[in-house]
């Protein structure tokens, strides 16, 4: 997944979560505006009107913010605009709303008897929005919302005490007189608690934040988890479909070893004796059925000895041993795999040829960024399949060059030095006489 599609998914998840802050909190403030109805109905106690139409507002303001987020008419600013609308509107109840209609009982009693958590849902609200920066936002319109409604209540007080009337050294009386008294407005209260919402408005801030990046990171690691599966289809399609398991894990775990490079290895061409004359006269549909078959099982022949499959050839294969990836003893391990597939070769009722030849086998990646192929090349390639070629001249299964025969030293017979087209100077050639 790409940053964009991330970005969109989660501006979709930001969108849902403030839905759902919105109808959370428009089901609060409708619950608020019931029990006002009920409490009428029940008690006798009549609220203010301005107050139930101050309620009733919020509540049809919710409903519309709902019905409109999502929509073509939704704004970034709405939802900064909404809490702040929300948490100035509980702040403006605690400076207005009267604490006694009988009464002459000044609005800070509203302060001391209620307090600042009534905007605590409000802004953990914030947080089903999954964004950080409206719930800070939320914490800092309630800081200021609460000392501006406690700034405007306290500039209507005729006299007013605070922590500091206590004085050094006082007494139980002193304090009595001053904390209860009616006139107290408690500004060192104001300061801590307006101070811890803020900080806990920022640490829930910093969580959302912190959430979105392993998100983030989450989307990255996925990503990357593409790449890689992307990088392994491309490891499988340039080295064919039959590349033993062993090499393929390593593969997938250092794809550079698929970067060009020059280096030891044992060459394998084999192709099949006299395939034109089994084709002809043949449907070509049953031929193809046949040679794929038996390719596929020449292929497994090949796995089965640490060698890799770099192409095939109509009616044969090249196969390489110790490229790209070491293996222990190549020019044996080829070997077995020539005499493996000449077996393989008579249960079809194939006869081979096979032409064996070590050496610096220079390999890598070619081609465009859209089409890559693995390929070797050099010597050593070329010689191997001159030896396929020659093994039909001399009526031999399997030939290869001193390189290949003095590694592994068993049932073979020297031929001699032969000369062999693109090459100055003749090459010592051996056979196998293993049945």
């Amino acid at each position: 997944m790409d940053a964009a599609l991330a970005e969109d998914r989660l501006t979709r998840a930001e969108r849902q979560g403030l839905r759902l802050g919105i109808l959370c909190r428009t089901l609060a403030v409708g619950a608020a505006l019931v029990w006002l109805l009920i409490a009428w109905a029940g008690t006798g106690f009549f609220p203010a009107v301005w107050g139930l139409i101050a309620v009733a507002a919020f509540t049809l303001f919710g409903v519309v913010s709902y019905l409109v987020i999502g929509t073509r008419f939704d704004r970034w600013w709405l939802k900064y605009a909404l809490y702040a609308a929300d948490i100035l509107g509980v702040c403006a109840l605690f400076a207005v709303l009267p604490i006694s209609r009988d009464a002459d009982i000044p609005q800070i009693i509203a302060f001391r008897a209620y307090g600042i958590y009534y905007l605590f849902p409000l802004i953990a609200m914030a947080c089903l929005s999954l964004s950080w920066r409206l719930v800070a936002w939320s914490g800092v319109v309630a800081v200021i919302g609460w000392w501006a409604a406690f700034g405007l209540v306290v500039a209507g007080m005729d006299q007013t005490l605070s922590w500091g009337d206590v004085g050094v050294g006082a007494t139980r009386e002193s304090y009595e007189t001053v904390f209860l008294s009616i006139d107290f407005i408690g500004v060192g209260n104001r300061i801590e608690e307006t101070g811890f919402v803020l900080i806990g408005a920022l640490i829930l801030a910093l969580a959302v934040y912190r959430a979105r990046r392993v998100f983030f990171a989450q989307i990255a690691a996925e990503a990357q988890k593409d790449a890689e599966r992307a990088e392994r289809e491309r490891v499988g399609s340039m080295l064919g479909r039959y590349v033993p398991e062993a090499i393929a894990e390593r593969l997938m775990a250092d794809a550079a070893a698929l970067a060009p490079q020059v280096r030891h290895g044992v060459v394998l061409v084999m192709d099949v004796r006299d395939f034109t004359q089994f084709a002809a006269g043949k449907d070509p549909t049953d031929v193809i059925e046949a040679l794929n078959a038996f390719l596929a099982d020449c292929a497994d022949v090949i796995a089965e000895h640490d060698g890799v499959v770099i192409s095939f050839t109509g009616d044969g294969l090249l196969a390489t041993f110790n490229t790209p990836l070491d293996i222990a003893e190549p020019e044996k391990a080829a070997l077995a795999a020539a005499r493996g597939l000449r077996q393989t070769g008579r249960a079809a009722g194939f006869g081979l040829r096979v032409g064996l030849a070590g050496g610096p086998v220079a390999s890598g990646s070619v081609g465009s960024s859209k089409r890559q192929a693995f390929t070797v090349y050099g010597d050593t390639v070329n010689r191997a399949a001159r030896l396929e070629s020659l093994a039909k001249t001399l009526g031999e299964s399997v030939l290869m060059d001193e390189t290949v025969a003095r590694a592994v030293a068993e049932e073979l017979r020297p031929l001699g030095l032969h000369e062999i087209r693109g090459f100055a100077s003749p090459v010592d050639v051996w056979a196998d006489t293993a049945r």
